[in-house]
């Protein structure tokens, strides 16, 4: 069994501690500084194996030289980015596979928010780490891509079922609600996952992992795809594609 820690870090950073509870690997996903991860470490008696970056952002792989150097760990990272990533040992590609013990991801190629983006899709565990790629009611700005790049990495979730974990590497989603009643105005379930949200931060809590059959219904760069979303928005005259980069444009400026 594949358990997910998060480790909240920097002002609104995620990265996540994966253990595999038969075998007792653990490994990292995208560490942006070493000190929570290593603190873990300690506290759990666990040895870590791996640190699988999704991207070259310095909030990804802050803490990568110093995890291996003080655990001796291998580093992945995306082979487009390769003398970006610092430490790196393994160099993925789409089509490749990663193991955490007997957990075993397929390494899916998302450019957009930068050009060697990866996702780390675990499709029996129903879980995928994006990065940067999705946020919950949002999806990364395009610092080294296009929307056409971008939309086209978006389509590796319709592959997904519904009740997919998408584990987000930033706190953003009530930033990103805003933006979407902003499109929506008063819409129900929007705003009833919104006072769910409310009620997590209240508690000191993580908004995600967010389900991505949710994401489907209430993110703006999915729901997109629906012919009546885009007519709800006032883009019924174009295309899915163009929709989504119009709506990309206008979160750059809101």
């Amino acid at each position: 069994m594949l358990t997910v820690f998060i480790l909240p870090v920097l002002r609104d950073n995620y990265s996540f501690m994966l253990v595999d509870e038969a075998t007792g690997t653990c490994a990292v996903v995208d560490p942006a500084t070493s000190e929570p991860v290593l603190q873990f470490l300690d506290h759990h008696q666990l040895r870590l194996d791996a640190v699988y970056n999704t991207h070259h952002h310095f909030d990804h792989v802050g803490g990568n030289l110093v995890l291996k150097e003080k655990t001796g760990c291998d580093i992945y990272g995306p082979v487009a980015e390769a003398p970006q990533i610092p430490g790196i040992d393994h160099l993925l590609k789409a089509g490749d596979s990663i193991h955490v013990g007997e957990a075993q991801a397929v390494v899916l190629w998302a450019p957009g928010h930068t050009r060697g983006h990866l996702l780390y899709h675990f499709e029996k565990e129903k879980i995928c780490f994006v990065g940067d790629t999705l946020f919950s009611l949002g999806c990364g700005r395009l610092f080294e891509g296009a929307p056409a790049e971008m939309w086209q990495s978006l389509q590796h979730f319709k592959q997904m079922p519904d009740e997919t974990k998408l584990y987000c590497a930033h706190e953003y989603t009530l930033a990103n609600c805003r933006f979407a009643e902003s499109l929506l105005g008063e819409d129900r379930a929007l705003l009833a996952y919104k006072a769910g949200c409310l009620d997590k931060q209240a508690r000191n809590e993580p908004t995600i992992p967010t389900l991505l059959g949710r994401e489907r219904r209430l993110n703006p760069f999915l729901a997109v795809e629906d012919a009546a979303y885009r007519a709800r928005i006032g883009l019924a005259d174009l295309s899915a594609l163009e929709a989504f980069g119009e709506i990309r444009r206008q979160k750059d400026h809101f």
